[in-house]
């Protein structure tokens, strides 16, 4: 039967649900996601009344992997951890300057993620491999701890294969967001309440 949408506008489709089982997402053009990394992610911060403590499967890969592979060969953006980098394709980096925490005994921060490009269509001209866009604080970033920058996305999505975009971990909404912004149609999928709200209200 079908899902009907959380939230839905002339270019964007959110559904509520489990990407494994809402699978609506499978019939875009491009993924672009973030998914769980695996590495279990519990947030430290104490200061802000709400608080994302934690991220829903982010345990192990196994549902990232489970969407991957029901998502091909086609093209595809994933972000992923420096910790657990076991994707393939063009590997871009993403610098966020003004973030990472890591081994406090050494003189250097983790202060970038990996961005895995595969399959074909991309397009543009050349651009550099290493992205550098920091982390900017506002609401989203409060409640979810790996809201990406839309301005990023944006930059990724330009050089994307034409037609929509899936993000079946679509968190709060950046990758939505910023398809929307480019006038491209978009279907994302996210498990918990919470954060489709803050992807709503953001959209």
């Amino acid at each position: 039967c079908r899902v009907s949408p959380y939230y839905e506008d002339d270019l964007v489709t959110l559904y509520h649900g489990d990407c494994r089982e809402v699978t609506e997402w499978l019939a875009a053009d491009v993924l672009v996601t973030d998914p769980p990394y695996g590495i279990d992610y519990r947030s430290n911060r104490t200061k802000h009344t709400v608080v994302a403590r934690s991220i829903a499967n982010d345990k192990d890969c196994s549902v990232r992997d489970a969407a991957l592979l029901a998502w091909g060969d086609r093209p595809r953006i994933v972000f992923g951890s420096p910790g657990i980098s076991d994707l393939d394709g063009v590997r871009l980096v993403w610098h966020k300057p003004g973030s990472g925490m890591g081994d406090l005994s050494m003189p250097w921060k983790p202060d970038y993620e990996f961005i895995y490009v595969r399959g074909g269509g991309f397009t543009g001209n050349r651009d550099t491999s290493v992205l550098t866009y920091p982390l900017r604080i506002f609401r989203g970033n409060l409640d979810h701890p790996h809201t990406k920058p839309v301005d990023l996305l944006e930059r990724l999505l330009a050089k994307c294969p034409p037609g929509t975009v899936a993000d079946p971990f679509a968190g709060s909404g950046s990758t939505l967001v910023a398809a929307k912004q480019l006038g491209r149609r978009a279907i994302g999928v996210e498990l918990e309440e919470r954060y489709c709200e803050i992807a709503a209200k953001r959209l």
